[in-house]
């Protein structure tokens, strides 16, 4: 049977990793951005708590000058959840300055002035994270569109600053809802 505690528990792991992970960083002086789901999470659940949803992993922006002092801050264990079944619920580094894939139109946004929760983590501003939802432009991508739209974060500043092709993506996934 499935319960509510199954999703809380979830909930927690994910973020005793994303405390694990981000003090690390943090105590090595290795600058970095929370982005995708948790993120997004974050973000919508600071305007509307029971509209955000859950993901299932971690995605961290990072410079990759700073690799090595990232392995060397850490070691293994910071990178693969060793309670985890699988990779999933491993935290993804993304470099920033550089595509993710080779056919994404943009790479991931350099480091803007971070958005610190009351725990210390800092978050990928929303206008970075809409720019690269509408880069990768996945199913989830387009969900977590929706959900900062519905939230209200995503201001006309937020719009006019993207490029034509993200702009019309932005305009697909509002006619869709």
């Amino acid at each position: 049977m499935i319960s509510a505690t199954a999703y809380d528990r979830h909930v927690e792991q994910l973020f005793e990793l994303l405390h694990r992970v981000t003090s690390a960083l943090r105590a090595a002086g290795i600058e970095y951005r929370v982005i995708g789901g948790v993120a997004v999470f974050l973000h919508v659940a600071e305007r509307d708590p029971l509209a955000a949803r859950v993901t299932r992993d971690i995605d961290l922006a990072v410079d990759r000058a700073d690799m090595e002092a990232i392995r060397n801050a850490a070691g293994v264990d910071l990178l693969v959840d060793s309670t985890a079944r699988s990779a999933r619920s491993a935290v993804h580094l993304v470099m920033v300055r550089e595509k993710v894939r080779p056919d994404y139109p943009e790479p991931v946004p350099d480091f803007s002035p971070a958005v610190e929760t009351s725990e210390g983590v800092l978050l990928a501003p929303v206008a970075d994270l809409v720019r690269m939802k509408l880069t990768s432009y996945r199913l989830k991508d387009r969900v977590h569109i929706q959900d900062l739209d519905a939230a209200g974060l995503l201001t006309l500043v937020i719009e006019a600053a993207l490029p034509e092709l993200q702009r019309h993506r932005l305009l697909e996934i509002r006619a869709t809802t």
